[in-house]
C-alpha cells in the first residue's frame, strides 16, 4: 500500500500525494507523485524547500520510551505540534516526530531544521537543572515557593519594606480611613496612604513598579539573584530546553557577510550578532534571551535570510557588538592609533600649531575617551601631558584605584586639553592659571555630566581632570552597606526633631550618597526639605533642591542664609567650607531644625576637633551634635570568583592585631581554628582579572550621647573621644572594615588602604 504524505513548503503552501519511493532523509530528498499532479508524474523536492513532511496515520499508542523525548514544536509556517523526537535517528537536515494527539491524522512528521520557528522541550526549567546537578529538589521548591511571594504581595506589603516602616502603623491607618466613611471602601490603599501623608505619589508608583516587576519575575532569574546557578548555567538550560547550541562568543570570529546581513540598529535594538551564512544561505544569529518569541519574527522581517539561533551571554553579545559594529575610526585605542605621530619628529619643541582642537580627529577621540570613560564605570578621567616629546597619558580611576587606560603622542597634547576647554566653555588662551567647568553629554537617552578641574603643571602643560557626575537616585539606607549596629544608630539619630548630623570624609568617599539616602528616609509630605548642592548630583521628589553657583557669590553660605527664611524643616549643606557657613548651620540646628552637611576630615573625632579649632563654640556644637558619620569606600570583592579559603595564623593575627585585641574577642569576633574560613578574587572576566568589582562602603557612626557631649564641652582631644566614643559603642573605620573581611565582602588590604 502507498503512503500517503502532506508536503509543507517554506512559504505555507502545502500538497497532498504519495511517496514514488521510501522516503530516505539522508538523500536529502524526497519523490512524490501529487495528486494534483496526474496519475504516473513523479516530482523530487529538495529537503531545503520544505519545512515538514507528514506521513498519514494512525498515531502510535505506546507512551514514549527513555530515548525518546516530548516537544513543542512550531514550524515557520506557524503550525504547531506536540510530538515525541526519536533521540537515537539523527540525520543532517531534520528528525523525525511522533505526534502525541490520538486525534491526529499523521503517524509521524519528518521536521527540517530550517523549518523550525521554535523548539521546546516539554519539561519545565527546574528539572532540566535538577538533572545538570546545578541546584536541588528543596532548592527549586524553595525558589519557587519565593516566586509564588512575589507573585501575590500586597501593595502594602511592598510599602512597608521600601520605606522601613511598621506594619502595625500601615494597617492602622488603612483600618481607621475605611471606619471614618470619609474614603469609600473600595478606595485604593495607595490613594488612602498618600491622603493621610504617609507617603508620596512618588513613592507609591515605585511600589507599583516593584510590585509588576516582582509578578513578571521568572524562576531563573530568582536562582541566579539567590546566587544559586550563574547566567551561563541558566542559558545552558535554556539551551537545551529549546532546542539552541550553547556556543561560547570569544571563540567564535564572525563571519563579515554575515555582519552585512544585519545594520547595527538591529543588533543594538535585539541585542543580537549574527555569526555566519551557512552553505544553505541561512544565517545563523546568537541571542540572549531564547525565552523571548519575538527575536526570531524580528529577524525573519528584518533580513532576507532565514535564521537559525544559538544561545550566548548578554554580555559576550554587548561586547562582540561593540567590537565588531563600532567602525575603527570610533574606537579610542585606534583613534589614537590612526594619529600621525611620524608628524612629532619634525615640529619644534614648542610648536603645536599643526594640531588643533577644531581637527575632527581630535574632537572624534575627546568625545570617545568621555564616553568610553562613562561605560566602563569610571569615576575620574585624569589627562596627563608629559614634559617635552613625552607622551601624554590618560588615566582611569575605576572602584578608587587609577589604571593607566591610553598614552597620546605628545604632539597633541594641547590640542586635546584645548577641546576639553571649548566642551566646557573655558578660556582656551589662558594657561597659567586654573579653571573650573563643567561638561554636558547626551549618551543613549542619559544625561552625562563632567565636572572640569584643569591645573597648570610644570613644562607649560595643563592636567585635566574630569569627574563623571552620571544622573542616579538614592539607595535606600539597608542598602547602603551599614553594620546592624551603625544602622540602628543611623537610623534613629534620623529620629531627632533638630540637631545636626555630619557625613565625613575625603573626596569620592560617598558622603553626598549618604546623606540623600538619608533624606530619602524621612522624606515625607508633612515636611518641607530644603538642599544646597554643587552640582546637584541625585534628586529626589519632595526635595526642594538649589545648584549653588559661587562664580557669581551664590555659594553654601548665602544658599543657606536663605533658606533660613524659607520655612524649613530639614536643610542639607552640601559643604561645610568656612566657618561662617559651619556657625550659621550650627545655630540653625538648635533653632529647631535638622541640618545635614559634610565635612572632608579623616574620622568622626577628628571633626569634632577640627570644628572647634574653626572657631565653633564647645558648648553650642556639643549641644547641637546628633552623630558624625565618617565613611570610606573600599573595593569590593568581585562575587563572580569568590573562593573560600583558611587564612594562616598569621594572617589571622594581622587581623587582630588591625582591629584592636582588646576589642576583638569583646566584640565577638571569631576564634581561630579549621572552621573558619575566609574569601579571595580568583580574577575571572568580569573583574578583567583583578579579583575585585565595585565598592563596599565602611563606616564610622559617633553618636552624640551625654557622655560625649560632655567630653566635647570639656574641650577633650580627638584620641580621647575616640576612646569614650568606642565605650559607648562605636565601632571605628577599621573595625567596620575587619568586620567585612569576615563577612566576605572585601580583604584586609584594602581596608588598610583606606583607613589609618
Amino acid at each position: 500500500m502507498q503512503q500517503q504524505i502532506v508536503l509543507t513548503f517554506m512559504d505555507g503552501e502545502q500538497a497532498e500525494g504519495v511517496l514514488a519511493r521510501p522516503f530516505a532523509p539522508k538523500e536529502n530528498e524526497i519523490a512524490v507523485t501529487l495528486a494534483e499532479a496526474g496519475e504516473g508524474m513523479q516530482l523530487s523536492y529538495p529537503l531545503y524547500d520544505l519545512a515538514c513532511i507528514k506521513l498519514v496515520g494512525t498515531p502510535s499508542a505506546a507512551a514514549p520510551t527513555a530515548q525518546e523525548i516530548e516537544e513543542e514544536i512550531e514550524t515557520v509556517t506557524g503550525e504547531k505540534f506536540h510530538v515525541s523526537i526519536l533521540t537515537k535517528e539523527k540525520y543532517s537536515l531534520g528528525f523525525y516526530g511522533l505526534p502525541l494527539a490520538k486525534t491526529s491524522h499523521y503517524k509521524s512528521i519528518f521536521f527540517t531544521f530550517h523549518g523550525i520557528k521554535k523548539r521546546n522541550q516539554d519539561r519545565l526549567l527546574g528539572s532540566i537543572l535538577e538533572e545538570q546537578g546545578l541546584v536541588d529538589r528543596p532548592t527549586m521548591q524553595r525558589a519557587l515557593e519565593d516566586q509564588k511571594k512575589l507573585r501575590n504581595r500586597r501593595l502594602g506589603e511592598i510599602i512597608v519594606q521600601q520605606n522601613n516602616f511598621d506594619q502595625t502603623d500601615v494597617e492602622r491607618i488603612l483600618s481607621d480611613a475605611r471606619s471614618s466613611g470619609e474614603i469609600p471602601r473600595n478606595a485604593r490603599i495607595g490613594d488612602i496612604l498618600v491622603a493621610a501623608g504617609l507617603v508620596s505619589r512618588a513613592q507609591i508608583e515605585t511600589a507599583l513598579g516593584s510590585q509588576q516587576k516582582g509578578r513578571k519575575k521568572r524562576i531563573g532569574e530568582l536562582l541566579i539573584e539567590k546566587k544559586l546557578i550563574t547566567e551561563e548555567q541558566l542559558l545552558g538550560a535554556l539551551a537545551a530546553k529549546f532546542r539552541m547550541p550553547f556556543i561560547d562568543l570569544e571563540q567564535i570570529t564572525p563571519d563579515p557577510d554575515a555582519l552585512k546581513a544585519l545594520s547595527l540598529d538591529v543588533v543594538t535594538r535585539l541585542q543580537v550578532l549574527p555569526l555566519r551564512l551557512r552553505p544553505n544561505r541561512h544565517l545563523v544569529v546568537a541571542i540572549s534571551e531564547p525565552t523571548n518569541p519575538t527575536i526570531f519574527d524580528n529577524l525573519r522581517f528584518t533580513t532576507s535570510y532565514p535564521v537559525d539561533l544559538v544561545v550566548a551571554t548578554s554580555q559576550q553579545i554587548a561586547d562582540a557588538i561593540e567590537r565588531c559594529y563600532i567602525r575603527t575610526e570610533s574606537r579610542v585605542e585606534e583613534l589614537i592609533g590612526e594619529l600621525d605621530e611620524d608628524a612629532v619628529h619634525n615640529e619644534e619643541e614648542n610648536d603645536d600649531s599643526a594640531f588643533s582642537e577644531s581637527d575632527s580627529q581630535i574632537i572624534n577621540l575627546v568625545n570617545k575617551v568621555l564616553i568610553d570613560a562613562y561605560k566602563k564605570g569610571v569615576s575620574d578621567i585624569h589627562i596627563e601631558p608629559g614634559i617635552g616629546r613625552q607622551t601624554c597619558l590618560v588615566r582611569y580611576r575605576v572602584d578608587g584605584v587609577c589604571h593607566v587606560m591610553h598614552r597620546i603622542a605628545a604632539a597633541y597634547k594641547n590640542a586635546i586639553v584645548a577641546r576639553i576647554k571649548i566642551m566646557a566653555r573655558l578660556d582656551i588662551a589662558e594657561h597659567r592659571r586654573p579653571q573650573s567647568g563643567k561638561i554636558l553629554l547626551r549618551y543613549e537617552g542619559k544625561k552625562i555630566e563632567y565636572r572640569l578641574e584643569i591645573t597648570p603643571t610644570v613644562g607649560g602643560n595643563e592636567d585635566a581632570v574630569l569627574r563623571i557626575l552620571a544622573s542616579s537616585n538614592p539607595l535606600p539606607l539597608p542598602k547602603m552597606g551599614f553594620s546592624q549596629a551603625n544602622l540602628h544608630a543611623f537610623e534613629e539619630v534620623l529620629k531627632k526633631p533638630y540637631g545636626i548630623i555630619l557625613c565625613v570624609g575625603p573626596t569620592g568617599s560617598g558622603k553626598t550618597t549618604s546623606l540623600h539616602s538619608a533624606l530619602g528616609h524621612i522624606n515625607h509630605s508633612d515636611r518641607k526639605i530644603w538642599t544646597a548642592e554643587d552640582p546637584v548630583e541625585i534628586t529626589q521628589p519632595g526635595l526642594r533642591q538649589v545648584q549653588v553657583h559661587p562664580k557669581i557669590g551664590f555659594g553654601f553660605k548665602e544658599a543657606l542664609r536663605s533658606f533660613l527664611r524659607a520655612d524649613p524643616d530639614v536643610i542639607m549643606i552640601g559643604e561645610m567650607r568656612d566657618a561662617e557657613t559651619a556657625k550659621t548651620a550650627i545655630e540653625a540646628s538648635l533653632t529647631g531644625h535638622l541640618v545635614f552637611s559634610t565635612l572632608h576630615t579623616n574620622s568622626a573625632p577628628e571633626t569634632v576637633v577640627r570644628l572647634i579649632e574653626m572657631g565653633m563654640d564647645p558648648y553650642n556644637f556639643a549641644d547641637a551634635m546628633l552623630g558624625i558619620l565618617a565613611q570610606r569606600l573600599a573595593r569590593r570583592l568581585c562575587d563572580h570568583c569568590l573562593q573560600p579559603y583558611c587564612p594562616s595564623r598569621t594572617e589571622y593575627d594581622d587581623l587582630v592585631h588591625a582591629y584592636g585585641e582588646e576589642w576583638f574577642e569583646k566584640h565577638g569576633l571569631p576564634d581561630y581554628g579549621e572552621g573558619l574560613t575566609l574569601v579571595k578574587g580568583g580574577g575571572c572576566r568580569e573583574c578583567n582579572g583583578t579579583g575585585y568589582r565595585g565598592r563596599v562602603a565602611i563606616h564610622e557612626m559617633m553618636v552624640g550621647t551625654p557622655t560625649v557631649k560632655s567630653a566635647i564641652k570639656q574641650g577633650k582631644s580627638a584620641e580621647e573621644l575616640r576612646s569614650l566614643a568606642i565605650d559607648e559603642g562605636m565601632a571605628t573605620l577599621k573595625m567596620d572594615g575587619i568586620q567585612k573581611v569576615f563577612q566576605g565582602l572585601t580583604d584586609l588590604d584594602q581596608v588598610l588602604r583606606v583607613c589609618l
